[in-house]
C-alpha cells in the first residue's frame, strides 16, 4: 500500500503537547532528509507496519526521561529494574538529564549490550521490524528553546506516516515521520540498544559489535561476555577477538580443552595471529602439552616493538621451564 504523503507532510500540528511540526516542514526536505528518502524507497525487506506491544511502558517523572526510557529496553531485554534504581546510575542533577554516555554504560552492568545504532533511519526501521526496541535521543524544544528527551521507538506505520513511542507519560505516541526526524537530527540521529548478551543487532557491524562486547565485558558477570562472545564467534567465526574472547572465558572457567578447541579453530583461520599463537601454547602447556607447546610457540613472529613480544617470551620461558630446559 503506497502512503497517503499528504498526510505525511502535513501542516502545523501538535501532539500529545510535546511536539510541533512547524509550519512549512513539508517544503523543506533539507530538514528532513531521510523521511524525504523514505517516502522514494522503503526500506528493502521491511514490513509496512511493525510495533512491539509488548514494550513495557514507565512514565517518566520530571526531568528523568533517560531512567524511564533506559528501564523500558533494559526490562523488555530480560532485567528487572525500575527507572528509580535507574536514577542513581545515569540521572545528573546538575543538568537535570542524562548523558550518553551514561545510557550506554548502564547497561552494561546489568550483563547487557549497549548497541550504538549507525545515524540511519533505515537502521532504526530494521530493528524496530526485528524485535528490538531503539531508545533514541530527541531535541523537542521550539525555536531556540532546547528539550533534550529520550524516548523509545516500539513501532511504525508507513502508509500512515508515523512512528509509535514509550515517551515521556504517553504510552503509545503516534509521531509523523517528519517531526521525529526534525527531533532526532538536532542529536545527530542518536539512538541505541539494549540488548541481552547472546542477541545480536539485526544491523551490526562486526566491528562495533565486538566493541560493545569488550565493554560489557569490563563491568559485567563473566557468563555475559560467555554469552556473547559464543554468539559473535557463531555470527563471524574468522574474527579474532571473539575467538579469543570466549576462548579466554572457557580458561577463567577451568575448562582448558574447550579453550584449546577454539583457540585451535581460530588459529587455523589465521595462523600468523600471534596472540592467538601465544595462548594456544600457554593453554596446552597448562595441560601438560609441553613439547606441542613449544613447537607452536616458536612459529610466533614477533619483531622488535610488537606488543606482544613481552608475553611470548614470557609463555616460551614458561613452557622451557616446565620441559626442565631452563636457560
Amino acid at each position: 500500500m503506497m502512503p497517503d504523503f499528504q498526510a505525511w507532510f502535513a501542516g502545523a500540528r501538535l501532539t500529545a503537547g510535546a511536539f510541533l511540526l512547524l509550519a512549512g516542514l513539508s517544503g523543506c526536505a533539507a530538514l528532513v532528509p531521510q523521511t524525504m528518502s523514505l517516502r522514494d524507497a522503503w526500506p528493502q525487506g521491511v514490513a509496512e507496519r511493525s510495533e512491539l506491544r509488548e514494550v513495557p511502558f514507565f512514565a517518566q517523572r520530571e526531568y528523568q526521561c533517560g531512567p524511564a526510557a533506559l528501564a523500558t529496553t533494559l526490562v523488555h531485554a530480560g532485567t528487572a529494574v525500575t527507572p528509580d534504581e535507574l536514577v542513581k546510575r545515569v540521572y545528573l542533577p546538575g543538568r537535570e538529564g542524562s548523558l550518553q554516555v551514561e545510557m550506554l554504560a548502564a547497561p552494561r552492568r546489568y550483563g547487557k549490550l549497549s548497541y550504538p545504532l549507525a545515524p540511519r533511519f533505515d537502521d532504526l526501521l530494521r530493528e524496530v521490524a526485528a524485535g528490538n526496541p531503539v531508545l533514541v535521543l530527541q531535541d523537542t524544544g521550539v525555536g531556540f528553546i532546547t528539550n533534550w528527551h529520550y524516548a523509545v521507538v516500539v513501532g511504525f506505520d508507513y502508509p500512515a506516516g508515523e512512528l509509535h513511542l514509550r515517551s515521556g507519560e504517553t504510552r503509545r505516541l503516534a509521531v509523523p515521520f517528519t517531526v521525529f526526524e526534525y527531533t532526532w537530527k538536532k542529536s545527530n540521529y542518536w539512538a541505541m540498544l539494549t540488548l541481552p548478551p547472546d542477541r545480536i543487532a539485526a544491523t551490526a557491524s562486526e566491528t562495533v559489535h565486538l566493541a560493545a562486547v569488550a565493554a560489557m565485558e569490563r563491568v559485567a558477570a563473566p557468563d555475559a561476555s560467555f554469552a556473547a562472545y559464543a554468539a559473535a564467534l557463531q555470527r563471524w567465526p574468522d574474527n579474532v577477538a571473539a575467538g579469543i574472547g570466549l576462548a579466554h572465558r572457557h580458561y577463567a572457567r577451568g575448562e582448558l580443552e574447550q579453550a584449546a578447541a577454539v583457540l585451535r579453530r581460530t588459529h587455523a583461520r589465521h595462523p600468523q595471529a600471534v596472540a592467538v599463537i601465544n595462548n594456544l601454547a600457554h593453554t596446552l602447556s597448562d595441560l601438560q602439552r609441553n613439547e606441542e607447546a613449544l613447537a607452536l610457540i616458536e612459529q610466533a613472529a614477533t619483531p622488535a616493538g610488537s606488543p606482544y613480544a613481552a608475553a611470548v617470551r614470557e609463555t616460551r620461558a614458561l613452557i622451557l621451564h616446565r620441559l626442565g630446559r631452563d636457560s
